[in-house]
């Protein structure tokens, strides 16, 4: 996950055209000024002043170098996409010694820890993920340079599930008790193909039950407070024929002449749609492939696609935009064919993250805002494409907050990790979950 995406990389066609004319709206994009009401400083004010969550916030404090300890412990088990049972397994084994209620791994992987409530009339979740982007293979060694440790996944988002053991022993060291029960959550496929499997599965049939509120660890930023879902549909598009010689089978369809139609009717469609006023959209061809050898007429053609917007009506626009033009480019290219049968296509959505937004002045929205001011820090609230997009877009009041530190390179293997007043991403998020959660008496 990325705090607040930026524009996309474009097509080439329309690279220019994009930044000039559109990349002001982009770097602007912020959220309106709101006002943090007094109700809710009020509510943590009250909280803080909890002698249970006195001790609470220093612990947190005191546990710094087991939490760094476990970040490293972490880290250095490999989570590549769709494999992230060897991390899962430490994951569980570490919550479970910590003592819950009930823990268990569900049908998508994700693991559950359940702490229960003094009514259990409510069910909050904090979450973090487990999985990283990079694959079988990658060397996951921790490096230490100074302060700075430097890892592959070591940000993003292990340090977020690091943060979800810390903050649970803190609560039963402090016997902090909650009138709402607490589910702790490390999900599987946040990154990029995994198209939030995991969330999707906890907010299904074969879902823990009604959640009421959904708090995300993910990024290390302090202050910012993602409320707003950045959808995306993400296509993988194939163009197939019968191929043949270059000059012996002269006169077939060619997919690579259609997927280059294809892209071009889009780009200049969505180019124009682009520009239009609204909520941002966005679009890039990312991946293209196809062909065995120069003098061979290919047998198909592919490119996998992504678009993306926090409007859902605008991203529905964009994405039929997209069907037509590949529907045109292929009619096309099989009425230009001189011999042979005609070419196919396939359509496959290999990524659908629905869009969605929390309204600013929602309670969980206001008792992050009054978290994090009470901690020093300025509340900026921002869009992004994170594990909260599917609550969001089910109604469910759900935000994404930082685990504390500083971070960078992330999604590369430079990525690095300082402890730089960690603990405050921990204590502001102890304070959401008490708001939410409400503290038993």
């Amino acid at each position: 996950m990325k705090i607040f995406s930026k524009i996309i990389a474009l097509p080439v066609l329309s690279m220019l055209t994009i930044i000039s004319s559109n990349s002001n709206t982009f770097a602007q994009e912020k959220s309106k000024t709101v006002i943090i009401s007094k109700t809710h400083q009020q509510a943590i004010s009250k909280i803080t002043a909890n002698p249970k969550v006195k001790k609470a916030m220093q612990t947190i404090i005191d546990l710094e170098p087991e939490t760094m300890s476990n970040l490293v412990l972490l880290t250095e088990i490999p989570s590549p996409p769709y494999k992230e049972d060897k991390r899962a397994a430490k994951f569980a084994e570490m919550i479970k010694a910590l003592g819950v209620d009930s823990v268990w791994t569900d049908t998508a992987g994700n693991v559950l820890a359940l702490r229960k409530g003094s009514n259990g009339k409510k069910r909050i979740v904090l979450e973090a993920h487990m999985d990283t982007v990079f694959p079988e293979g990658t060397d996951v060694k921790v490096v230490k340079r100074g302060d700075t440790l430097y890892a592959p996944g070591i940000a993003d988002d292990t340090r977020g599930l690091t943060s979800v053991l810390t903050l649970l022993k803190v609560m039963n060291q402090s016997n902090l008790k909650t009138e709402a029960d607490v589910l702790f959550v490390g999900t599987t496929g946040e990154e990029g193909q995994g198209d939030l499997r995991g969330v999707k599965n906890l907010f299904s049939a074969a879902g823990p039950g009604k959640i009421d509120s959904y708090i995300g660890l993910d990024g290390t930023a302090i202050g910012i407070i993602i409320h707003r879902g950045l959808g995306s549909h993400r296509y993988r598009i194939t163009y197939k024929g019968p191929g043949g010689h270059s000059f012996g089978a002269f006169g077939l369809a060619n997919p690579h002449n259609a997927l280059g139609r294809a892209i071009h009717y889009w780009v200049v469609d969505a180019d124009k749609f682009a520009l239009q006023s609204g909520v941002p959209v966005t679009y890039n061809v990312a991946v293209t492939g196809g062909g065995t050898s120069v003098n061979s007429i290919p047998f198909e053609s592919w490119m996998e696609v992504d678009m993306r917007s926090e409007s859902s009506e605008r991203l529905s626009a964009i994405d039929q935009l997209l069907q037509v033009a590949v529907k045109k480019a292929l009619a096309e290219e099989n009425a230009m064919k001189k011999m042979g049968k005609d070419l196919t296509v396939e359509v496959k959505m290999i990524g659908n993250r629905p869009s969605g937004s929390n309204d600013p002045n929602s309670p969980l929205v206001q008792h992050a805002m009054a978290s994090m001011k009470y901690l020093g820090a300025e509340p900026e609230l921002k869009g992004s494409s994170t594990n909260a997009n599917i609550p969001i877009s089910k109604g469910v009041p759900a935000i994404t907050i930082g685990s504390g530190g500083k971070s960078g390179n992330p999604h590369s293997l430079n990525e690095w990790y300082v402890n730089d007043k960690g603990y405050l991403g921990i204590q502001q998020a102890l304070l959401v979950l008490l708001a939410e959660a409400g503290i038993a008496k």
